[in-house]
């Protein structure tokens, strides 16, 4: 996952090639609203309008992307080492569960900014040891680690669900959830950040998660290209053979590399949980662990892409929900079809423009003066 993507300039490869494919996910999102017989242009002035129009709807949007920073982090650090954690649904669910035993533990008797740091271990620590096993097993025994990652996907959703159900649910409740965090159990919102733009967020749950969020982007930038062992994971993905050749650990590499990208998704937790509900609750990760694979494709596996492609996707998911009530014809499974166009175009079809941008942009080999006939 870390071998250079062709022979493209760096402008190109991480800026025009990404920008192509997002386009043309919207020009076909585009025929599809035409279809069904709505004008394209005013959807996506009610989609930017619903997303950027507002200090609501830009504290929603990010609010959704830091969902997708810590997800698309978790992604692209297994990416780097050659890895593909398809599992971070699962792993989210774990780190909530981690969350809120820190918060309930805590929320009466500490600040909030004491319980996030008890909040932020647990919920790393619960998520890298939900990838610990799919670790171990492709590590040692070469089972495939998109397999078992996708298999913990439901074991920790039917995890979840018995906990929920019958363990840590409030007493007298019927619904499947803890009881409501204390205030020390709650993250602040980020009001007073939007208030320095001139922006009111408004009821958007916009939350201190967002800015642990850029504190990961950037302890992830500095491991994957500033350390020794991000050499080894950045080795490791370009070629294992080579790798442990040359003496790098294959297990002890690819368990740590992927116990970092478990710990990454759990993380995501916080922002839902504590930052947002204020108590555990079913389908709280709501597919942001899928959707951080896209957006670590779209953002090359670097932090600062990721956190670009993260905002584009908090924009798509924000502005979504408004065009669905500006435009009633356009559904909510339209919204979802127009999203997945964009994470199949970010995603599975990202080089489908590759050969073509070669031709115009790769630089062109050198020609090599023949040398005259008889010379020695």
């Amino acid at each position: 996952m870390s071998v250079p993507l062709g022979t493209l300039p760096r402008w190109v490869n991480f800026g025009l090639l990404p920008l192509i494919n997002v386009a043309v996910a919207f020009a076909l999102s585009g025929l599809v609203v035409l279809f069904i017989g709505e004008n394209p242009i005013e959807a996506v002035k009610y989609l930017v309008q619903g997303a950027l129009g507002d200090g609501e709807g830009i504290a929603f949007t990010l609010y959704y992307a830091t969902n997708f920073i810590f997800t698309g982090l978790a992604v692209a650090v297994a990416f780097h080492g050659g890895l593909f954690n398809i599992g971070g649904e699962g792993q989210v669910y774990l780190g909530g569960l981690g969350v809120a035993f820190a918060a309930l533990t805590l929320d009466r008797y500490m600040p909030w900014y004491v319980t996030a740091v008890f909040a932020t271990a647990a919920a790393f620590a619960f998520g890298a040891a939900w990838a610990f096993i799919p670790a171990w097993l492709q590590a040692k025994r070469g089972s495939h680690i998109v397999i078992t990652t996708i298999m913990f996907n439901f074991i920790a959703a039917a995890l979840m669900v018995y906990l929920l159900v019958n363990v840590i649910k409030q007493p007298g409740n019927m619904s499947p959830q803890t009881r409501l965090f204390e205030e020390g159990g709650q993250l602040p919102k980020l009001g007073w950040l939007m208030q320095v733009f001139g922006l009111d967020i408004g009821a958007a749950p916009f939350n201190v998660s967002f800015l642990i969020a850029l504190v990961a982007a950037v302890a992830v930038w500095l491991l994957i290209w500033r350390t020794r062992f991000g050499y080894e994971i950045r080795t490791m993905g370009t070629n294992a053979t080579a790798a442990v050749y040359a003496g790098i650990p294959y297990v002890k590499t690819v368990v740590i590399t992927m116990l970092i990208s478990g710990g990454l998704s759990g993380m995501m937790a916080l922002n839902p949980v504590m930052g947002d509900a204020g108590k555990l609750q079913i389908d709280f990760p709501a597919g942001a662990g899928f959707v951080g694979i896209a957006v670590a494709l779209m953002g090359r596996s670097h932090p600062v892409g990721i956190i670009i492609a993260s905002i584009l996707f908090g924009v798509l998911y924000q502005g979504g929900a408004a065009l669905a009530f500006d435009m009633p014809n356009i559904s909510r499974e339209v919204i979802i079809l127009i999203q997945g166009l964009v994470i199949l175009f970010a995603g599975a079809l990202e080089h489908m423009f590759r050969p073509a941008l070669i031709v115009l942009f790769a630089p062109k080999p050198k020609s090599v003066a023949a040398s005259p006939a008889g010379a020695a």
